[in-house]
């Protein structure tokens, strides 16, 4: 029974985060996993109550070292913890919190995996475009490329966020902040050859319209997780190597308008990064390139 009650304050916090502070289904998502996996802990060790020494919780983060979390997740973890026992503590539950005598763990700053420029045109040629999701496929990688907009803003796009005549695709990012950014003629002219052949004939099949962009075989909305099974088995059959994730398009993007004299705070406006230091982690991958181009062209060397 006592268990039960700690699922139970879980799935009223997980409530409260979403309707209080408007969290999105994402957060609310990687919250419960990060809540449940605790609880997971605290059944094991036959406790009754969320536990109030710093010494358990130790043990548990101990755990996901030991199963090699990365970084990132751990304190992602500890930042749901921290949130969910301040608000045991305003609901008056439980008083006595433990985390805060826990420190985040020091963060790496690992620069984010992008393509060359033979690379990223290995990977849009994959998608076979005389089959309907390649052509599909072909799309989204030429849309994720042109833009460097995120998977969720992805798959969130709807045929109303396109301005074909501006030039320009409508994009809603984090915190449901909304922003117009560029978009290459060449995406746009794959979005209508998909548009075309394939999407309006599927939702005519489908007998239900869906105002989403790119969609799956039955007519539905994608997911994230759809679109990176899609980006690992086009990079795969490209033969490339690198430690690819769902942003290694967005990483390239960046990268690739920085090399080529883009201004910081205008990369910066396109991505969406409310803090530029997050768009300056990018000129540390253009680093190797300025410096061939210092080489090359300064006169005294």
């Amino acid at each position: 029974m006592e268990k039960n009650k700690l699922q139970d304050q879980i799935d009223d916090y997980l409530r409260y985060s979403q309707i209080e502070r408007g969290l999105s289904n994402n957060t609310i998502t990687a919250y419960r996993q990060d809540l449940e996996e605790y609880l997971a802990f605290v059944k094991k060790e036959g406790m009754n109550s969320w536990p109030t020494e710093a010494s358990d919780v130790d043990a548990f983060l101990a755990r996901q070292y030991d199963l090699n979390k990365a970084t990132s997740s751990i304190s992602r973890l500890i930042s749901s913890m921290r949130k969910f026992y301040q608000w045991l503590a305003r609901q008056n539950i439980q008083k006595l919190n433990p985390m805060l005598e826990i420190d985040l763990p020091k963060k790496e700053r690992r620069l984010p995996v992008a393509l060359n420029q033979k690379e990223i045109n290995d990977l849009l040629a994959q998608p076979d475009i005389k089959r309907k999701l390649g052509l599909r496929d072909r799309a989204i990688l030429e849309t994720l490329y042109a833009t460097g907009m995120r998977v969720s803003e992805l798959i969130n796009l709807e045929l109303q966020d396109l301005h074909e005549d501006l030039g320009l695709v409508r994009v809603l990012g984090k915190g449901s902040k909304e922003r117009l950014i560029p978009i290459s003629s060449v995406a746009l002219y794959w979005i209508k050859q998909y548009q075309q052949d394939v999407r309006d004939p599927l939702i005519l099949k489908a007998g239900q319209n869906d105002e989403h962009i790119f969609l799956n075989s039955r007519g539905k909305q994608l997911t994230r997780q759809a679109i990176w099974q899609m980006i690992k088995k086009y990079c795969q059959s490209a033969g490339i190597t690198k430690d690819v994730t769902p942003h290694t398009l967005r990483h390239t993007f960046a990268t690739h308008l920085l090399e080529n004299g883009a201004d910081l705070r205008v990369v910066q406006e396109i991505l969406g990064h409310s803090d530029i230091s997050t768009t300056q982690i990018y000129t540390n991958l253009s680093q190797k390139h300025i410096l061939q181009v210092y080489q090359k062209t300064h006169p005294r060397l």
